[in-house]
């Protein structure tokens, strides 16, 4: 696909990520992409992609000491698509309790725990979580009457029980549990791993390392966005017409 400068995605770039990576995700999915700590190339930005691997509280110090906590709150409170990965999708909570209790971004409600070791029959489960495993869709009887629940979210496309590749020992828990995209499992555990809240996505599994799957959320990010500045334009022609008639 042809990259289209005009959708620019900024990659927050805080030294916690596997940034080349998902920039060459999004330049696959046609999206022009720059990897950045730049507070002004973030706020103006289409998109922004917050990635991550690594420790909550280093994460969230390094975020403190660039300046970009209030930019990425702003930005989240703009209506612009806005996706969290991995560590990512963690900070945007309230807070961890990993090494302690941290403070997060705060634009999801909800705390950040650790996936217990577990045992699935005679196999032991160890953590952290390492490796392939299947997403579904949350049960429907959960969801409001007609409710599709990934229409519209960054995994639109996506099969129940694609298999997505992750790498983790915590994930979030929000508080509002209507926000869970997919609560798949790791053994006896249900864990969330996307949630969606308006225009801000988060996935707890690595779509840049997730194969063709992976690529379709990136997919879909370019097609929210396009659908953002579609509905922009439209709104702006209609005030448009609007100030031409009462001139």
């Amino acid at each position: 696909m042809s990259q289209d400068l005009s959708k620019q995605v900024a990659i927050v770039d805080y030294g916690m990520g596997n940034l080349f990576s998902v920039r060459h995700a999004c330049e696959q999915a046609g999206l022009g992409a720059s990897i950045t700590t730049s507070c002004k190339e973030i706020l103006t930005a289409s998109a922004v992609i917050l990635p991550g691997v690594g420790a909550f509280g280093d994460a969230m110090a390094t975020l403190e000491r660039l300046g970009l906590v209030s930019v990425l709150r702003d930005f989240a409170a703009s209506g612009r698509p806005m996706l969290g990965i991995c560590l990512g999708m963690q900070l945007l909570m309230t807070e961890s309790h990993e090494f302690g209790r941290h403070r997060g971004l705060g634009i999801i409600e909800g705390e950040v725990v650790r996936l217990r070791d577990s045992a699935e029959g005679n196999r032991r489960l160890k953590v952290p979580h390492v490796g392939w495993n299947r997403i579904y869709q949350k049960n429907q009887t959960t969801s409001p009457a007609g409710y599709v629940v990934w229409k519209g979210s960054v995994l639109e496309g996506l099969l129940d029980g694609d298999f997505m590749y992750f790498v983790h020992s915590f994930y979030p828990r929000p508080v509002d549990a209507s926000v869970v995209l997919s609560p798949p499992r790791y053994g006896p555990i249900e864990f969330c791993s996307s949630l969606r809240i308006g225009s801000v996505f988060a996935c707890q599994f690595h779509p840049e390392r997730s194969g063709t799957q992976g690529l379709r959320v990136y997919r879909n990010l370019a097609i929210a966005i396009q659908n953002q500045e579609t509905e922009r334009e439209r709104q702006n022609a209609g005030t448009t017409r609007s100030e031409i008639r009462t001139a």
